[in-house]
């Protein structure tokens, strides 16, 4: 089985970068399941209804999240009904939405979608790790294939939590700080892992913003205005090819379109 994992969607020109892309990027990579981490898609902060179910009609199969998923109230309710978008499974009890879900690639084959938010330096939430342990209870035995999308700030959090699943999930990919890690590579019982699949939307930037405000705020500490940037847009993640009778990730590379002048 192929899947393509893609970092974090910001703004419109990430959305319209995939948009573009996805017309014939499954069947040029012959990929059999498209995952993209959606929280940054609108405005650069959040998900909007509108902007999820753009995304997923474009040919995304599953979006993965992370703690700016809560800025916009009306995907709530959207979060419960939809089960191709997850949230951070360690949030607090009782928040809307699923931690975890399963996309059926043809009748008796399906994936395990599972996505986690980390402690340290960000958002306070449950353990990760005690998370991941409680779902995979709740996944069927039969489901080999595990993908799970760990959002976090601190690298060593995410090396620890791929080596705490290894051997119980097929691959623990990172985002949240949209910087494409040079670290791809499959642990000892098989996880795939890389610290951080990238970005997806515009190159010239700071994370995806427009760098003057940025630099502004560091340079004074005074609030600014963020904005999306503009420019040449890019979308990048990791490829993996993983056995599913096993679960086991056989291969793992980084993967980066070429830029995109019109987005």
């Amino acid at each position: 089985m192929r899947i393509l994992f893609l970092g974090d969607i910001f703004g419109r020109p990430g959305r319209k970068g995939v948009a573009k892309k996805m017309t014939d990027l499954r069947e040029k990579l012959s990929l059999d399941l498209i995952v993209a981490n959606g929280e940054n898609a609108s405005s650069g902060v959040g998900l909007s209804v509108k902007n999820a179910k753009e995304i997923l009609g474009s040919g995304i199969d599953v979006l993965t999240s992370g703690n700016h998923i809560w800025k916009f109230k009306d995907i709530y309710s959207y979060l419960s009904a939809c089960d191709r978008i997850v949230r951070p499974a360690n949030v607090a009890e009782g928040s809307p939405g699923r931690g975890w879900t399963s996309f059926e690639i043809y009748e008796g084959l399906s994936v395990a979608i599972i996505n986690l938010q980390g402690r340290t330096f960000m958002t306070a939430c449950e353990c990760p790790f005690r998370g991941a342990d409680k779902i995979l209870e709740e996944i069927p035995e039969e489901i080999k294939v595990r993908i799970v999308d760990f959002h976090a700030e601190a690298t060593s959090e995410k090396q620890c939590l791929s080596r705490y699943l290894d051997g119980r999930v097929s691959a623990v990919l990172g985002t949240h700080t949209h910087v494409q890690t040079n670290d791809a590579r499959i642990l000892a019982d098989g996880c795939g892992y890389i610290t951080d699949a990238g970005m997806c939307g515009p190159i010239d930037s700071c994370l995806g913003l427009a760098a003057d405000p940025v630099i502004k705020r560091f340079v004074t500490g005074l609030p600014q205005k963020w904005r999306v940037a503009g420019g040449p847009v890019q979308l990048q993640g990791v490829i993996l090819d993983v056995d599913e009778t096993t679960g086991k990730t056989i291969s793992i590379e980084t993967w980066k379109s070429d830029y995109m002048h019109d987005c």
